[in-house]
């Protein structure tokens, strides 16, 4: 039985008339260096603006899309993974073949991918920078937001299914290079013949935090 439509579900939607774009997401960190490196490897944004406590990145013509903030009295996370908040970002390549020599570039930097999903609309594989927040690097299987969109408005699958099968990259990076084509990929993908030998059933980042300060306490002995 499907759980009873929320209240919003039955009301007037009081949205603007006309919309904003999503522009940029900001980040507490501390560590503004080690967090401005890694987004230039994985994601190659650049700063335009960097200081020691503060950095503002872009990868378009936008005058930023993330921001990295070392304020004062910023404190570790507890249990990240398991924390209500922001659970990840996400950037779109518009081409399979740049999607997975991506995955190549990165894991050749010993940059990996924690989790990979095939979600239906997407093949995405999520990342983790250096303060534990997720990112996801994903391909839209449809190459056409108005296909995807009505897919996951519209299909059984994804009203079953949200999350979608976990693939192996190097199984992708195999079949790519046998000659299959992206949607020949996508299709072994979701139907779990790419999946991994062993089966994974965890769908949480690792918390990264336990370690980093290990880290810093064993650095200040």
């Amino acid at each position: 039985m499907s759980p009873e439509p929320s209240q919003y579900a039955r009301v007037a939607k009081p949205r603007p008339i006309t919309v904003p774009r999503l522009h940029h997401a900001t980040f507490m960190t501390l560590d503004v260096d080690a967090m401005v490196d890694w987004y230039e490897k994985v994601c190659g944004l650049q700063p335009v603006y960097y200081s020691q406590r503060a950095a503002w990145l872009t990868n378009d013509e936008a005058n930023h899309r993330i921001a990295l903030l070392a304020l004062p009295g910023t404190k570790a996370p507890v249990d990240k993974p398991h924390t209500a908040g922001l659970h990840h970002t996400a950037f779109e390549y518009g081409d399979f073949d740049q999607w997975i020599d991506n995955y190549e570039r990165l894991r050749d930097l010993g940059i990996r991918p924690a989790l990979c999903l095939d979600h239906g609309m997407t093949m995405s594989m999520y990342y983790v920078d250096p303060d534990g927040n997720g990112v996801e690097i994903q391909v839209d299987n449809f190459r056409d937001w108005g296909k995807s969109k009505e897919w996951m408005w519209a299909s059984q699958e994804f009203a079953e299914d949200q999350v979608g099968p976990h693939f192996d990259p190097e199984k992708v990076l195999a079949a790519r290079r046998s000659g299959l084509s992206a949607d020949e990929i996508h299709e072994k993908a979701y139907a779990g013949e790419l999946g991994p030998d062993e089966e994974v059933t965890e769908l949480a980042f690792p918390d990264v935090w336990p370690a980093k300060l290990q880290q810093t306490a064993d650095a200040t002995v």
